[in-house]
């Protein structure tokens, strides 16, 4: 009896073995093995609950983490959303935390429950927190609906408030279009705190967005958007907290009927530039990869509507401020764009409440947009599009052509690699998410096929 006692805790032991592995067809590196059988998570968790990495766990539906608990999940752990409408998708409510820490060696994955995932079979994850936004504390937050089993309002006064953990974590297949502008994201952070630890995060194939900010505080690094439908960093609602080293492209093969852009970058909607805190996220070493050429980059009638578009590297509009720094755009029709419809976005530029220094930026111009790599958009009343590339010309470099990497010079940005080649403005000015000689911090948990 004893020794089959021993022989059974060996076994186990065995069976969660960290290890390389394959899930859904793709391996995970130094993932654990799941051999302890799954777990449906469905409804509202009100108490800690912690998961283990030698479980598959099936969220069903919409999980809300909610009653200030704190669902700590462990390093190298699947965790699969069931293909629903809108699918399985975990909110973590004001008060709650979620503590997902994996490490280089054992990421933590996020993904479809399909054999055959494809975008948008689950809903994402959401962290809304108590800091502050410009609409109060009585904003909901987009892609939920009507009737939710918990609370979806985010926003307050407590700037350092604490949502969790994010580490070494991948993140796909995730997204849903509730209703027009009314998506959940790859990942939905909305008044998260900057007592909230962000960094080796991937989105892959989101539906919609793969990072969206909506206000709050909350510092982040080491990020990989790959492949999402519409923007690969959407910055909105007072959002003010800084983004270091992140890596976004383009999906080649689908584009949003709303514009696929590298970030989108807003005050509100409604561009109101009284409501405050104002919209300003710190960006420093960012690389945005659109499409390899003016072909690709102009079509009019992308999938899957049939009416999908790609749009900017960046476009700030609707009264946004902004620092970006150190960063490359290529690939898009237009590289950088300030907005002058619905809000002073150009003129708070020209006052010096925006700054653009060290970027590399990238257009495909044409005739109609002979300043395509910094462009005024829908006029304005303070700065022109010429004003506007003669004042960041001289601190930042701009490119024009049909070879979008031509002098900014990566190894092979259109397949899969973004370091600076040797000889290569990157590398002289050291700008992007990598630099000449560096380490690939994507290795452990970025996925790029």
């Amino acid at each position: 009896m004893i020794l089959s006692i021993a022989v059974a805790l060996l076994s186990l032991g065995i069976a969660c073995k960290k290890d390389a592995n394959v899930a859904n067809g793709r391996s995970l590196t130094a993932g654990p093995i799941h051999s302890c059988g799954d777990s449906i998570i469905s409804g509202v968790i009100t108490s800690n609950l912690f998961l283990d990495s030698c479980k598959v766990y099936k969220l069903s539906g919409i999980v809300y983490v909610s009653n200030n608990a704190t669902l700590t999940i462990s390093k190298g752990a699947l965790i699969q959303g069931i293909k629903g409408t809108p699918g399985g998708t975990l909110v973590i409510t004001r008060g709650a935390k979620l503590i997902a820490a994996g490490t280089q060696g054992s990421p933590i994955l996020f993904t479809s429950d399909q054999a055959s995932p494809a975008s948008g079979d689950w809903g994402g994850i959401v962290l809304l927190g108590k800091a502050d936004i410009n609409q109060g504390d009585s904003a909901q937050v987009e892609g939920i609906g009507q009737f939710p089993a918990a609370s979806i309002y985010y926003g307050g006064t407590v700037n350092t408030d604490n949502s969790g953990v994010l580490t070494y974590v991948r993140i796909e297949y995730a997204g849903y279009e509730l209703s027009v502008d009314n998506e959940l994201n790859g990942l939905t952070l909305a008044g998260v705190g900057s007592g909230t630890t962000i960094h080796h995060v991937e989105v892959y194939k989101a539906k919609d967005d793969a990072f969206e900010f909506f206000g709050g505080t909350v510092s982040a690094s080491y990020l990989i958007a790959y492949h999402p439908l519409d923007d690969m960093f959407d910055f909105d609602n007072g959002y003010t907290g800084t983004i270091n080293y992140a890596l976004g492209v383009s999906d080649p093969t689908r584009a949003d009927k709303s514009q696929s852009n590298g970030i989108e970058c807003d005050n509100l909607a409604s561009g109101d530039s009284t409501k405050t805190p104002i919209t300003r996220p710190v960006i420093n070493h960012m690389t945005i990869i659109g499409q390899p050429n003016a072909a690709a980059a102009s079509i009019t009638n992308g999938a899957p509507s049939g009416i999908g578009r790609y749009g900017r590297g960046a476009h700030f509009r609707r009264s946004a401020r902004f620092d970006v720094k150190n960063s490359i755009f290529m690939g898009f029709l237009t590289g950088i764009s300030l907005d002058g419809g619905l809000g002073n976005t150009p003129c708070t530029f020209a006052s010096g409440a925006s700054v653009l220094d060290n970027n590399l930026v990238h257009a495909f111009a044409t005739a109609s947009t002979p300043y395509a790599p910094f462009t005024i958009e829908n006029g304005s009343p303070c700065l022109t599009s010429m004003q506007f590339y003669n004042m960041v010309l001289p601190l930042n470099s701009d490119y024009t052509g049909t070879n979008p990497n031509a002098g900014i010079n990566l190894v092979s940005p259109f397949m899969v690699s973004y370091f600076p080649a040797a000889t290569s403005d990157a590398r002289t000015f050291a700008a992007g998410a990598f630099t000449w000689g560096g380490v690939d911090w994507t290795a452990g948990f970025g996925r790029f096929n």
